[in-house]
């Protein structure tokens, strides 16, 4: 007797640690390997062998040889894009990030962004071509056959940042009232299918959406029976206006890999795949970090020095504004902090302490909104417990810097006031780190990228005011 062993994967909290472990190695070795290459590509330009140059760019991925694009100052960036080869280009501009792609593009001419757009698929297409001159646009347009302009305008009528945007209109369709042996002669003729269809989708005779056939149902099942009886009918159809965010998030709680793509008559439009969904995630991803200090997450970090002065400039003006009006809350008590010095010296222990724990309620908050896990329903309780923690926090913080301050300065109402005024900045932190995001949010402004200049003047302000409001009353 032959015995067959199916490895099981168990969907549990060790196997999603063991996954989380398996992508941060993957991308520690994506890191090295990019670094390497960037150096030997280094050390063969520094040498002036250019051929040696055009091998070792040919033999990377169009994704690795972005990465190196994006990690090299402008110059030479513009002589190993020479070197690229032609026929990759495309996909090397669809990988590198927006302000690099619009420096490379600005250095091609009409016939090499044709050539570079040529085998993209169609969603590609759409996402370049958004980038590329009015003139280059028209001459792409005008090069595609008649499907595929069709398949290019269907794309291109809906934002960059939904569904219909996303999607990519070359999907396997089939019958319901076909048998399963028509459906794998009709593969067979067609002798390929789209790159990550993991289903076929059904349609009905005017293109509406009624369900998926699994490849691994097509395969396991009886030839003899139909689609409708092993279709699977509890995939809906993704909305084409639905916004990307959802997307990723949809594709995350359902562990897809690729989903139907319907108009508001529920007609199948096309598919988005869970590559296009790993681009928004990571999209997603960049803007929170760098909207935090004020930055666009498609900069270029190796740009010249005035663009990037220009861009940051501003931000530092808004901060600027804010200083000086913590600078004169402090002013206000100039006579109290000339006669205690300690207070000089303590005061910017509550407003850092007020700063890390808002910092701490706005982050949490600014997630929960993202994912969709903070809503009216829930908002109030999630406002009490951050301002329960705060308070709890405070007080057991508050003791502490308080025993230090009457040993450090041999004065128990230093002590006091330093301790008070603790406990009142973090409660004010906890109330604002929560606020802010959602006043932000409604008014249809980015909290990551306002909230932590607002948070950081709520909580100088009130950390200053009453930590020397009280040393006033207290200590003169």
């Amino acid at each position: 007797m032959n015995h067959f062993t199916i490895p099981v994967t168990l969907a549990g909290p060790a196997n999603r640690t063991t996954a989380k472990f398996s992508l941060d190695s993957a991308q520690e070795q994506a890191q090295h390997a990019t670094q390497e290459h960037l150096r030997d590509l280094s050390h063969a330009l520094e040498s002036g062998a250019a051929e040696q140059v055009r091998r070792l760019l040919h033999n990377l991925h169009p994704a690795e040889i972005a990465d190196i694009l994006e990690s090299v100052p402008v110059q030479k960036r513009l002589l190993l894009w020479e070197l690229v080869d032609p026929e990759v280009r495309g996909e090397v501009l669809l990988h590198v990030n927006d302000e690099v792609r619009a420096g490379l593009i600005d250095e091609m001419e009409t016939g090499e962004l044709i050539q570079a757009t040529e085998g993209l698929d169609t969603d590609d297409l759409a996402d370049l071509l958004q980038d590329l001159p009015g003139t280059v646009i028209h001459e792409v347009i005008r090069s595609l056959d008649k499907q595929n302009r069709a398949r290019l305008e269907a794309v291109l009528s809906y934002p960059e940042d939904t569904a219909g945007g996303l999607m990519n209109v070359d999907t396997v369709t089939v019958r319901a009232d076909v048998t399963l042996d028509v459906v794998l002669r009709y593969l067979r003729l067609r002798g390929s299918i789209p790159e990550m269809t993991d289903s076929l989708f059904v349609v009905d005779r005017d293109d509406h959406y009624l369900g998926v056939l699994p490849l691994t149902t097509l395969l396991t099942s009886d030839p003899d029976l139909t689609v409708a009886e092993v279709m699977d009918t509890s995939v809906e159809g993704i909305p084409a206006d639905m916004p990307a965010q959802q997307v990723a998030r949809l594709f995350e709680d359902r562990d897809l890999v690729s989903a139907p793509v319907i108009d508001a008559e529920g007609r199948l439009l096309g598919r988005i795949t869970i590559d296009d969904v790993v681009d928004v995630i990571r999209d997603e991803a960049d803007h929170n970090m760098m909207s935090m200090a004020g930055l666009d997450e498609e900069d270029d970090i190796f740009a010249p020095v005035l663009p990037s002065a220009r861009r940051r400039a501003v931000w530092l003006g808004i901060n600027l504004l804010t200083a000086f009006l913590a600078s004169w809350v402090i002013g206000l008590f100039e006579g109290t902090l000339q006669k205690v010095v300690a207070l000089a010296v303590l005061m910017p222990i509550v407003a850092s302490m007020g700063g890390i724990a808002g910092s701490q309620t706005l982050t949490i908050v600014i997630r929960g909104l993202a994912l969709g896990q903070v809503g009216e329903s829930n908002a109030r309780w999630l406002m009490l417990k951050e301002i329960a923690v705060s308070v709890l926090n405070g007080i057991i913080w508050a003791l502490v810097v308080a025993v230090i301050a009457v040993a450090w300065f041999q004065d128990v109402r230093i002590g006091i006031v330093i301790g008070a005024a603790m406990i009142i900045n973090l409660l004010c932190a906890a109330v604002a780190g929560f606020s802010i995001p959602l006043v932000l949010n409604r008014m249809g402004i980015d909290p990551a990228l306002a909230g932590g200049v607002l948070l950081t003047t709520v909580t100088d302000v009130v950390g200053f005011m009453v930590f020397l409001g009280l040393g006033t009353w207290l200590l003169l």
